[in-house]
């Protein structure tokens, strides 16, 4: 985006990629601002197009082992049509999961964004498992074509006691490669929002950096294991700031 030239708006700049103003000149928007709106529009729409590069990131979590499933929407059009089948695994893969009985189950699931899921979701996956070494992780689970509520099926499916989704949110035109993180006690299908943790935004154009993202997750998915919840019940206590990271 071009840079304002107003101080004030300069100073917010500093604070949000979102855009401030158009600066109209008579009755139409410079065409810089026409131009950028539109390629951003293009990076939004290429975000929930593009593919995820799966191999690449089965390969970054190595040695752990992972597990490739896919939601019963079978394909990306019926994927956008029908959020309800991207909330439930395909029954030949859940016939696949074997009993882990481990303490998370980790899912990367690639959601609305590919370019989040590519960029971040291994970095966050690899920090959270180094920062609870106490803790026993099942496979690794890559889910195509997938919801949020995914790790219900998955998490029930392996028998962990929580369930990490870590999916790419919906691109907007300030950011197209955000990731969130979903964190669920006693995964089964049927849990209700109120019932998760979300730890969003990171992404590195003024969002939540890896460091403090895995720091906020390792804390949160501890504290439920220990308090044997999540949701509206657990806040977030760890005492860190979330302003300004990037």
């Amino acid at each position: 985006m071009t840079a304002p030239t107003d101080p004030t708006l300069a100073r917010l700049r500093r604070l949000t990629p979102a855009r401030l103003r158009l600066d109209p000149r008579g009755g139409a928007a410079p065409l810089s601002a026409v131009l950028d709106f539109q390629a951003s529009h293009a990076r939004a729409r290429d975000a929930i197009r593009a593919p995820v590069e799966w191999e690449a990131i089965a390969a970054a979590l190595a040695p752990h082992a992972t597990l490739s499933v896919q939601s019963r929407a079978g394909d990306r059009e019926t994927y956008l049509r029908r959020p309800d089948l991207g909330r439930r695994v395909r029954a030949a893969d859940l016939e696949r999961m074997q009993d882990a009985g481990s303490d998370v189950a980790i899912v990367i699931a690639d959601g609305l964004s590919a370019l989040a899921v590519n960029r971040h979701a291994a970095a966050i996956a690899a920090g959270v498992m180094d920062a609870l070494p106490r803790v026993s992780f099942a496979p690794v689970v890559l889910a195509s074509e997938a919801r949020v509520a995914i790790g219900d099926d998955i998490g029930a499916g392996l028998r962990a006691r929580l369930s990490l989704v870590l999916i790419g949110e919906r691109p907007g035109l300030s950011v197209a490669e955000s990731l969130g993180a979903y964190i669920t006690y006693d995964p089964c299908p049927g849990r209700q929002d109120s019932e998760r943790n979300c730890v969003s935004n990171i992404h590195d154009l003024g969002g939540l950096s890896h460091e403090r993202a895995v720091e906020l997750i390792s804390w949160l998915v501890g504290e439920a294991l220990s308090r044997r919840l999540t949701g509206i019940a657990l806040k977030d206590e760890s005492g860190g700031s979330l302003l300004g990271e990037s």
